[in-house]
């Protein structure tokens, strides 16, 4: 009974490769690590290249939401711009494997990343020269399905960090899948030696996504990471003909949330039809409207999160 509960625990954590369980849990079976996971016990055989890259970028923020649909993709690609714009030297790692929208929010689509002796060279977007790397960009069709497993995705993920040459940088946005999956658990534990900064939650103003928030802070508490902030999306909508804002749903409710956990507000998103054309276009609302109400409140949420992460 006891052994059970144990391996009930180890796939409950993701991949077991630092547990006693390593290449014997269930969620081994079809990992082509398996086998070395058998034979070197709990180490893994990655880990240290992985530290060796990541102990240089001095900030990694992981971008989380509750679930789809609140704008989470939009908001990683717009604060690396405006971390950017601020004159940081930034990356991001798409590791929404199912649903990669990365390359097109930057402008890196149809951009092929090239495997060198030494590793693989992100791409570099035109908006703001930040680095990327997605899976998206290694299909053949960005219209093609990937239909991964788990122990796959752990492994391109490990990749993304392992083998990618990122250098130096002064922050590396990771944009994760809406929930909390085994791309989560595998980012978070890969990262756990070289010292992430934390969580950004994303939400919007209803109930039904505030609720899901709930779910992610314990997810948090459980996997031992800081929750940085929380962003409320779509918070009003911004009048194309007059700039006035107005709130299309209820306003305020991640703010009180973030009260309730005494967790840091990092501000408001506004809906702004700039924005959503930037990011149809692959555009950078930083050069195109520089003087938007959208535009400010990105610089102010960058300027936020540096705060908070250098503090």
């Amino acid at each position: 009974m006891e052994c059970k509960e144990s391996s009930q625990q180890a796939e409950a954590v993701g991949c077991p490769s630092e547990t006693e369980f390593a290449g014997r849990a269930a969620a081994c079976e079809g990992c082509p690590g398996k086998e070395l996971c058998l034979q070197l016990g709990n180490k893994d055989p990655d880990q240290e290249s992985i530290d060796v890259r990541m102990q240089v970028i001095k900030h990694k923020l992981l971008v989380v939401s509750g679930k789809g649909g609140v704008g989470k993709s939009s908001i990683a690609a717009n604060l690396s711009m405006a971390l950017a714009e601020l004159s940081k030297k930034v990356g991001i790692v798409d590791v929404d494997i199912c649903g990669p929208s990365v390359p097109k929010l930057l402008n890196v689509e149809g951009m092929q990343v090239i495997n060198s002796q030494w590793g693989w060279k992100p791409l570099i977007s035109p908006l703001g020269g930040i680095k990327v790397l997605s899976v998206g960009s290694l299909l053949q069709h960005s219209d093609n399905a990937v239909v991964w497993r788990g122990p796959r995705k752990t492994q391109m993920i490990k990749r993304f960090l392992k083998d990618a040459l990122w250098g130096k940088l002064d922050f590396l946005v990771f944009d994760t899948p809406p929930g909390t999956s085994d791309e989560h658990l595998t980012v978070v534990q890969t990262l756990k030696r070289s010292k992430p900064d934390g969580v950004i939650i994303v939400s919007t103003p209803q109930t039904v996504s505030l609720a899901t928030i709930r779910k992610e802070i314990d997810f948090c508490k459980k996997m031992g990471i800081k929750v940085l902030g929380i962003v409320e999306n779509m918070s009003g909508f911004i009048c194309p003909c007059c700039q006035d804002q107005s709130d299309l749903f209820s306003s305020g409710g991640a703010e009180k949330l973030a009260l309730e956990y005494g967790l840091t507000f990092l501000g408001k998103i506004p809906i702004d039809l700039r924005l959503t054309e930037c990011c149809e276009q692959g555009q950078s609302l930083f050069t195109t409207y520089p003087d938007s109400t959208v535009t400010k409140s990105f610089l102010q949420l960058a300027e936020k999160v540096i705060q908070v992460v250098e503090r």
